[in-house]
């Protein structure tokens, strides 16, 4: 029983965690936040349980009206590149998706969310992340973080999900 509730919590924790949108992180805490748990018992009562994905959101800065990241956003990145090159997560291929805010057209945004996506993952291939575990998709505005607040800075962002 006390397993099943430490997954259960888990997966809770998992949940909440991708709320929170980063400015900065350490190269092991983007590996913390993306690689499997290592401490999740294996019982007979665990045994239908998937492994979820895990994400992360980044606040990656692009300027105005365009794709072209901006300096400051450029050493979250490196740290990214850094973590997804560790051992811990080197078997693992990421999607990574750009999202706008509720701002604009949603023919506009998915269109710009998908140029941003794109200039991420070209970033990181640049930078060392082996072009087959990298996949890029512009979200637009269709998941809003905060949907209650669609015009606010923390929807314009940049998720990395592990994918099988």
């Amino acid at each position: 029983m006390k397993s099943l509730a430490l997954a259960v919590s888990l997966l809770f924790s998992l949940g909440a965690a991708s709320a929170q949108v980063l400015q900065s992180a350490s190269v092991n805490q983007l590996v913390d936040q993306l690689a499997a748990p290592a401490n999740v018992p294996a019982t007979r009562g665990l045994r239908n349980l998937s492994v979820q994905a895990r994400s992360v959101d980044l606040l990656i800065q692009f300027d105005f009206d365009s794709a072209k990241l901006q300096d400051v956003s450029k050493p979250l990145l490196d740290n990214l590149v850094d973590a997804m090159n560790n051992d811990r997560l080197m078997a693992l291929r990421f999607k990574v998706e750009g999202h706008t805010d509720g701002k604009g057209s949603a023919t506009y945004n998915q269109q710009l969310s998908q140029r941003r996506a794109a200039s991420v993952v070209s970033y990181m291939r640049e930078h060392g992340v082996e072009m087959n575990r990298l996949i890029s998709e512009g979200k637009g505005s269709s998941e809003l973080l905060f949907p209650d607040k669609p015009e606010a800075m923390e929807n314009r962002r940049v998720r990395i999900v592990t994918t099988p």
